[in-house]
């Protein structure tokens, strides 16, 4: 319980980054319809299930055009 006490200063930044970057990124996934490849459904998996990678990808590789 100590060695989680004593990371937990750097662990509580990245889950608030990690969450606020999921969130995000679903609401994104929800909001437009358009995606490079893709449907929402493969999406909205992508994003909450590969946690950090998943949002990120979307961002980089699955947004499409803003319509």
């Amino acid at each position: 319980m100590e060695q989680l006490m004593e990371y937990l200063p750097f662990l509580i930044p990245i889950v608030i980054i990690e969450w606020a970057l999921a969130i995000t990124a679903l609401v994104h996934v929800i909001r437009h319809p358009h995606y490079k490849f893709g449907n929402r459904v493969f999406w909205i998996l992508i994003v909450l299930f590969v946690q950090v990678i998943g949002p990120i990808l979307y961002f980089v590789a699955g947004r499409g055009d803003s319509e």
